[in-house]
């Protein structure tokens, strides 16, 4: 199965578009869908503040601040063959 991360923190625009997108895509490709709130410890909000949001597929950077729908589908699809 396909892993993807998002990372992310609440009332952010963007953070809510890249989740949209992702739940939208997932009903026709499956993957594992991981929420990591960056504002859960100080050095992952310190890291991570500037980036978000961050989008990983299986654990290698695979978007930053937005998702296009269509690239995350060929991205899912080279990661699913």
């Amino acid at each position: 199965m396909i892993r993807v991360e998002v990372y992310g923190k609440r009332d952010c625009c963007l953070c809510d578009d890249v989740k949209a997108t992702l739940l939208k895509v997932r009903r026709d490709i499956p993957f594992d869908l991981h929420e990591i709130d960056i504002e859960s410890t100080p050095e992952l909000y310190a890291t991570c503040a500037e980036r978000i949001p961050l989008v990983l597929v299986n654990g290698r950077i695979a978007f930053k601040f937005r998702v296009q729908e269509a690239a995350l589908r060929r991205r899912l699809g080279r990661e699913g063959t």
